[in-house]
């Protein structure tokens, strides 16, 4: 059309151009004008027709111009109208100018220069479109519709056209392929065999159906399909879709195992292991790993792995000691036979030891030295108690001590190193030793955390374990090399299981004493232990100052707070906790404290409350009734304020 309109202006100026110098020529010709007149008669002459022209064509541009203005807009309209999808024309104001049926079928109550966008379809959504090349998704009529947005002046003016492109069926197809795919749970009962050992023979076979009953009434509520691949093991498949349901009730099955009727002086409980990964093979493999990070942290919880989290459920009674001597045999023999393998040995605990810590450690160089290995303990760091135990550690020369530094100077490939009282790589001492060597032994009472260190050769994590004092003195027991131990060593290992079940109260079971027995058989002093534990005068103003200004809920919860930075606030922090837990009335207790370099918190419970759970909000750990945290770059204050939050949401988690 542009090209039409050019030639209709410009062709009569031509023809206009031809004539006026055809004429003018002829009259030259026949003599009628002089040569020198000729070209200013021809401009003369030009200019006339040129005006004529411009006057006669004037109103046939004009008229040109409207009716392509007009098959514009008729074009523009009827795209618009006819569309196939849903649009809308906006004007500089953001009103809706002009819209089509499609438009009008998602917003019926959009009104043609009334109704804006942002009230159809809200003020953030707009600004995403105005502001980026982003879409986004507007449900409307039921539907889902991904927006689009093509601005005429962008961050300039309003004006735009909109689109609305149906992803509803994209959505719903999304959602079913969602909802197919397989979860893979495994559940395992705690403590199964010695639940049925519990019961007499008429009662067993009925507690045993009462359990599996559960266990296949929660499998088809779920749809799922059921396998038992061994005693008081079970493998249950299930669609998906049933898993919102099962993490928004917290997995009902575990408050239904508690309730179920046993002989037993305790609970039923069950550990789950759920895994939801693309394919069944990695679900399957999610959901190995879950159980034994469930069952790692003392039962009686789900654990979900995803590839993008790890999500905790339950863990809300403190499962009795289910361990045998057996596997303490096992790990004893293999934990020999690696060292006879290694060049030398390193022994790790971790940050700012405590005797627990320390004390298993050189226990377990000594094992190393026994069977003719070099060992050395690697110690930065250790908090203010350990001072007089370390110093006749140090002059007994049984022991060879290290720096992180100096350790790192010194490992090899072929040594074997064996980290005590931690599974966490940021917490060990120094970490980068971890990556200097593939043997690696792990020995630990702490309940399983989900950042454990990788690739280790033997794990032996028990975390119904008293300490990790009490492990390494049943390792020691079946070590023929090592069945007699000096007094030294044995006190400071009693000393650890002192430390860690506040003199025999808590996380405390039979093996915990059996151990004790062999330690004061083997010389232990418990007048020197505790001396070793004593506090200063100072240690004990500062912990009856926190005693006194605790703060008391009416559910039973009592926090208080050390003032001021102190190099021992976490053994003061501890010792607090723990006598603010011998206050009658009170189940659960929280002391929070500050060194130099972070506060630090402690905590401990009766059991009903999982002190553990809340802890590892803090990027701490433990166990349900013992746990702590530290917490770098905080104030006291500010932890207080959090701590407070997440004891309210562990106490609606528990009703």
């Amino acid at each position: 059309m542009g090209d039409k309109l050019l030639t209709k202006i410009a062709k009569p100026y031509l023809i206009g151009a031809i004539v006026c110098f055809a004429v003018l020529a002829v009259l030259f010709a026949y003599g009628h004008i002089s040569w020198k007149a000729l070209l200013p008669c021809a401009a003369v002459c030009y200019v006339i027709f040129a005006i004529i022209v411009r006057f006669v064509l004037r109103s046939g541009v004009i008229d040109t111009l409207t009716a392509a203005n007009g098959e514009i807009e008729e074009t523009l309209r009827y795209s618009v109208m006819h569309n196939p999808f849903p649009l809308c024309i906006v004007n500089g104001e953001g009103v809706v100018a002009m819209s089509n049926d499609g438009f009008r079928e998602i917003f019926p109550q959009a009104k043609i220069l009334i109704s804006t966008m942002e009230e159809l379809v809200g003020s953030e959504k707009m600004d995403t479109l105005k502001n980026s090349d982003a879409s986004v998704f507007v449900e409307a009529d039921g539907r889902i519709f991904r927006t689009l947005a093509s601005y005429v002046n962008k961050g300039v003016s309003e004006s735009a056209i909109l689109y609305f492109l149906d992803e509803t069926q994209l959505r719903d197809m999304k959602k079913l392929y969602e909802d197919e795919k397989l979860c893979y749970c495994n559940l395992t009962v705690d403590n199964y065999e010695d639940s049925l050992q519990a019961s007499p023979d008429e009662t067993r076979s009925m507690r045993a159906a009462a359990i599996e009953t559960l266990i296949r009434g929660f499998a088809d509520e779920v749809e799922g399909s059921l396998l038992r691949y061994r005693s008081g093991a079970w493998l249950i498949v299930f669609p998906r879709k049933h898993y919102a349901k099962l993490a928004a009730g917290k997995f009902p099955i575990l408050d239904a195992a508690r309730s179920l009727e046993t002989d037993a002086d305790f609970p039923t409980s069950f550990s789950l292991g759920v895994g939801l990964g693309a394919t069944p093979a990695v679900s399957e493999a999610y959901a190995r790993y879950a159980l034994d990070l469930a069952r790692g942290r003392g039962g009686d919880q789900a654990v979900v792995k995803s590839l993008e989290s790890l999500d905790y459920f339950g863990g809300r009674v403190q499962v009795i000691e289910n361990r045998n001597k057996g596997k303490s045999r096992v790990m004893s023999h293999a934990i020999r036979q690696l060292i006879a393998d290694a060049r030398d040995v390193f022994v790790m605990g971790h940050k700012s030891a405590d005797i627990d810590s320390f004390a298993a450690a050189c226990a377990v160089s000594r094992m190393a030295a026994v069977h003719g290995k070099e060992a050395r303990v690697v110690l930065s760091s250790y908090n203010h108690s350990l001072t007089d135990v370390y110093q006749l550690a140090a002059e007994s020369g049984n022991y060879r001590f290290v720096t992180g530094e100096e350790a790192l100077k010194l490992i090899s490939a072929e040594t074997l190193l064996i980290v005590i009282d931690t599974h966490v790589a940021n917490m060990t001492d120094e970490p980068r030793l971890l990556s200097r060597t593939e043997k690696l032994i792990i020995i630990d009472h702490h309940r399983r955390r989900e950042s454990v260190i990788e690739n280790a050769t033997v794990t032996y994590m028990e975390p119904n374990a008293s300490s990790s004092s009490e492990l390494v003195t049943e390792l020691l027991q079946f070590d023929d090399e090592t069945r007699r131990i000096d007094k030294l060593e044995a006190e400071m290992l009693l000393g650890g299981i002192f430390i860690d079940t506040n003199n025999f109260s808590v996380k405390t079971g039979a093996r915990t004493f059996e151990a004790a027995a062999w330690l004061r058989m083997n010389g232990a002093d418990t007048t020197n232990v505790r001396g070793w534990l004593q506090s200063d005068m100072e240690d004990f103003r500062q912990k009856a100052s926190i005693t006194a200004n605790a703060s008391f809920s009416p559910n039973g919860i009592a926090i208080s707070r050390s003032d001021g930075e102190h190099d021992n606030a976490q053994i003061i922090c501890a010792q607090s906790a723990d006598e603010l837990l011998d206050i009658k009335g009170i189940r659960a207790s929280f002391v929070i404290g500050a060194t130099k370099k972070e506060v630090v918190i402690s905590a401990r419970s009766l059991g009903d409350l999982n002190v553990q759970l809340i802890m590892e909000r803090f990027g701490g750990g433990g166990h349900l009734t013992m746990a702590a945290a530290q917490i770098p770059g905080a104030t006291i204050d500010e932890v207080i304020k959090k701590l407070k939050q997440y004891i309210k949401e562990a106490e609606g988690e528990n009703k």
